[in-house]
């Protein structure tokens, strides 16, 4: 059985040392992009969710950080995060190389949209 974590603090803590700077890295960066969105540990991962629902997941695991959901974005975008895109909507940074931040926030960015676009359609 996985453990479960009272906070993303303690999910962070739980990992050595290179994932969890890489994990603070991506939670620094997603918070810069989405400064209104609340924590909390959902799945099993660190989650970052606006109002009361899930914008993004992050976790560690012992070769890579894993973001999810990953939408897809313009050509530029789809470019970039070719080589870290391991499923439709997953993507992959190796524990062994600096996780390209600026790309994190391009991510956080458009799950933004996405929301924005959804609640937009509701309300109509």
């Amino acid at each position: 059985m996985a453990p479960r974590f009272a906070s993303v603090d303690d999910y962070i803590a739980s990992y050595p040392e290179d994932t969890r700077s890489q994990l603070a890295g991506v939670r620094r960066t997603i918070r810069e992009a989405a400064p209104h969105a609340a924590e909390k540990i959902s799945y099993g991962m660190a989650t970052f969710t606006v109002d009361g629902k899930p914008l993004i997941y992050y976790a560690g695991w012992k070769n890579h950080v894993g973001l999810y959901p990953v939408p897809t974005g313009d050509p530029e975008f789809e470019d970039a995060i070719g080589p870290y895109r391991r499923a439709k909507d997953t993507v992959r940074f190796p524990i062994n190389r600096p996780v390209p931040l600026e790309l994190i926030s391009e991510i956080t960015e458009l799950c933004l949209q996405r929301r924005a676009a959804i609640a937009e359609a509701t309300e109509s």
